[in-house]
């Protein structure tokens, strides 16, 4: 008796391994050129659209300033007496306040006004109740005020001022 040589079977398993194995290649490249490519298109993007865009934010205005360095002014200190409480009480407030400004020549301007800026936040502090300038909110108010009295122009046919803001660097009521 003769036994057959067990060959020909061995070819017919691993043929069909052979071909799983191709396609199984062949899937694995496929979605390695899709990851690569889908990157690809996902890096041009982010590197070609602005912060902006690619957030999905509208753009926003360009800051003509943005190189520049800030510009302060610090004004003198300013002690007033508050406006009278309901019970007749009398507070003061002493406040150190520095006004941040486009450029040296808004400086320039506010410092040769500065009689009219001290007169102008004088009246304007005098006017306060200190129970409004307790608050977070009283001190933001009262900053918004700043800016609006001294955007004012100083003289009738002057442009306003442009005051970018306004920082209190000391601020006591007693």
């Amino acid at each position: 008796m003769s036994k057959a040589p067990p060959a020909p079977k061995a070819e017919t398993e691993t043929a069909p391994v052979a071909g799983k194995s191709k396609l199984l290649i062949i899937i694995i490249g496929l979605l390695a050129v899709l990851l690569l490519g889908g990157g690809g298109a996902a890096a041009w993007y982010f590197l070609h659209a602005s912060p902006a865009q690619a957030s999905g934010a509208k753009k926003a205005p360009v800051d003509e300033d943005a190189g520049k360095p800030p510009v302060f002014v610090a004004l003198d200190p300013f002690t007033v007496n508050l406006a009278p409480t309901d019970d007749g009480d009398t507070k003061y407030l002493q406040i150190a306040i520095t006004v941040q400004i486009p450029d040296d020549k808004a400086g320039d301007n506010l410092k040769a006004n500065m009689p009219l800026v001290r007169s102008r936040i004088l009246l304007l502090l005098s006017s306060q109740k200190a129970s409004d300038l307790l608050t977070e909110a009283g001190k933001a108010a009262l900053m918004k005020a700043i800016i609006a009295e001294l955007t004012k122009p100083f003289s009738p046919d002057a442009s306003p001022q442009k005051i970018k803001g306004v920082f209190f660097t000391s601020f006591v009521i007693q």
